[in-house]
C-alpha cells in the first residue's frame, strides 16, 4: 500500500510539472495547434502551449505592451506617467510605484534647483 501511494504521489508531481511547464501530453503528429487571431483567420502561430491554455480553460495572456520609452530629457511628469503591463510574474506593484514616485520627486526637485540656479546666474549677468 505504501509503494502504491509513493508511485501515485510521484505521478501527481510529474503531471503537475508537465502541465505547469506548458508542454502537451498529446503526440506531436496529432492535433495541430491553432490560435485564434483578432481577424478570426486561425493561422498557425504559437505552439502547443496555446492548445493547452484553451483545453484548460485559461485565458490567453494580455498582449505585451510596447517597450516603455522615455524621451531624451526626462521630466518628473514623464516618470510619473510611466505604466507597466500586468503579468503573473514580476515585481511587486507597490514597490515599483514607490520607487517611481521617489524618482519623479527627485527629478522635480533637481529641475527646480537647476531653474533656480539659472535664474540666479541670469540675474547676475553670468549667463547669456
Amino acid at each position: 500500500m505504501t509503494i502504491f501511494l509513493v508511485i501515485l504521489a510521484a505521478l501527481l508531481v510529474v503531471g503537475t510539472a508537465v502541465i505547469a511547464s506548458g508542454r502537451s501530453l498529446r503526440r506531436p503528429g496529432g492535433l495541430k495547434p491553432r490560435r485564434r487571431t483578432a481577424d478570426g483567420t486561425g493561422r498557425r502561430t504559437g505552439g502547443w502551449s496555446a492548445v493547452i491554455r484553451e483545453d484548460l480553460g485559461l485565458v490567453a495572456p494580455v498582449a505585451p505592451l510596447p517597450p516603455v520609452l522615455l524621451p531624451g530629457s526626462v521630466s518628473a511628469q514623464d516618470v510619473d506617467a510611466v505604466r507597466f503591463g500586468l503579468g503573473m510574474r514580476g515585481y511587486r506593484m507597490d514597490q515599483v510605484d514607490e520607487v517611481l514616485d521617489r524618482l519623479a520627486a527627485a527629478i522635480a526637485e533637481r529641475d527646480a534647483e537647476i531653474e533656480h540656479l539659472r535664474l540666479h546666474l541670469t540675474e547676475q549677468g553670468m549667463v547669456r
